[in-house]
């Protein structure tokens, strides 16, 4: 460690090593951070910033009032990204069937005649400020929120229709290659995006992790036989509890 190192990365070094070698078992609260900074001589601020390294690097959580924790293990679960699931949800992502309880159901909320941003207008190949329907989902696994994402429909092709919203009664579940059908659209296919982010605050809260944890954000567009785009979505799905498979398609000789 070299003197122009920051003076919380020998202290987060020394509290990485404590957490390998047992001194706190998984779940069990540390010590205040006053008397950690007392212990190791130094600034409380120093003590924050180490804490905050070993949170992003998942070995401990913040659990706001409480204090800071071991993380415990997390058992990454497989979630399926396949065209035969999704053929008629064209929505979400799927666990593997009967291993990790029920992942067939969400919770969501529509809003007609939102503008466009300019990065989903673009997406859309539509102009900015374009009305468009917005919906925001809470995907559940044994009822607890287990992935977030946000779609854009633009409205010029499903305004005073009967599936404008996307998930109201008889369409919910319906996803939307089988709501444009209902409307002559026929869905061609799909282009997806995926890099890794952070959680913002607000996604942590949902997902019930950490602000700053990893996640997976994928972002898809669907096109019709025409090549223009239907619907655009973003998700969020929680890097340290599932790991993303997907099934592509062989051409056959």
């Amino acid at each position: 460690m070299s003197r122009s190192d920051p003076a919380y990365l020998p202290i987060a070094d020394d509290l990485r090593r404590r957490i390998n070698q047992g001194e706190w078992a998984p779940g069990e609260r540390l010590p205040s951070r006053a008397k950690l900074a007392e212990e190791y001589g130094a600034h409380p601020f120093a003590l924050q910033r180490a804490q905050e390294l070993l949170i992003a690097e998942g070995l401990l959580e913040g659990r706001s009032g409480s204090g800071t924790f071991v993380r415990l293990p997390t058992v990454r679960r497989r979630l399926l990204r396949s065209r035969h699931l999704t053929l008629n949800s064209g929505m979400r992502f799927f666990a593997e069937p009967d291993q990790f309880g029920r992942t067939d159901d969400f919770e969501s909320t529509s809003r007609l005649g939102v503008p466009a941003p300019p990065e989903i207008a673009a997406r859309l190949g539509i102009e900015e400020g374009e009305p468009t329907a917005h919906t925001s989902y809470e995907f559940l696994v044994d009822r607890k929120p287990g992935q977030l994402a946000e779609s854009w429909e633009p409205m010029a092709i499903t305004a005073a229709t009967g599936v404008q919203l996307p998930e109201f009664a008889r369409h919910k579940h319906q996803g939307v290659v089988k709501r444009m059908a209902a409307l002559g659209v026929v869905v061609d296919f799909a282009v997806e995006s995926v890099r890794a982010g952070r959680a913002s605050a607000d996604q942590a809260l949902k997902l019930g992790i950490c602000t700053g944890d990893l996640v997976v954000l994928i972002e898809r567009t669907y096109f019709d036989v025409d090549g223009r785009a239907v619907e655009t979505a973003d998700f969020v799905i929680p890097d340290a509890t599932w790991e993303i498979s997907y099934e592509l398609p062989v051409e056959r000789p």
